[in-house]
């Protein structure tokens, strides 16, 4: 008899962030040695934070739908936190730019900021936000813990590997 119970999934980490936001671009470090300790074990899931104090940053959470939509969303991620100041600038043609740097289709992107088709998204991850007590960015959510990382950063990629073990550990007993 064979078992069919589904193999079991990730964990998650949600990361609840603003592409305006000099804090999450500071975060991206945090980000990248999550990725290289764990890998395919443990899933960042991006969820989106505009801030009412950035400009353009509901605009570059659409832009970073589009991008995972095109299948290059957390490269459009990093690439855009890494020109936050740019962005305060340039506005939504640095959206656009970011996308045909990275060989994707910047008119699709155009047109998506316009038509506005990936707003429910957008939305959507806001109302959680706010619904689940985040006020801030950086703030990430694993295993039903949140934790902020709006105000300091010191020992969050600490906690959150500890929370990130346990989850593992418990899902091979």
């Amino acid at each position: 008899m064979s078992d069919s119970s589904p193999a079991p999934t990730a964990p998650v980490l949600e990361v609840w962030c603003e592409l305006q936001c000099p804090d999450c671009r500071s975060a991206l470090d945090d980000l990248r040695a999550l990725r290289a300790r764990y890998g395919d074990r443990l899933e960042l899931r991006l969820r989106h934070f505009p801030l009412d104090k950035h400009r353009y940053a509901f605009a570059a959470a659409q832009a970073a739908e589009e991008a995972l939509e095109q299948g290059r969303g957390w490269a459009y991620i990093e690439a855009v936190l890494g020109r936050v100041e740019e962005l305060d600038r340039k506005g939504e043609a640095l959206l656009v730019e970011v996308a045909g740097e990275l060989g994707l289709d910047a008119e699709e992107f155009d047109t998506a900021l316009i038509d506005g088709r990936h707003i429910l998204v957008v939305d959507a991850d806001v109302a959680e936000g706010k619904a689940i007590g985040v006020t801030g960015t950086p703030t990430y959510v694993i295993g039903g813990e949140r934790l902020d990382g709006g105000r300091s950063q010191e020992g969050l990629r600490e906690r959150i590997e500890a929370f990130a073990d346990r989850l593992l550990a418990e899902r091979e007993v």
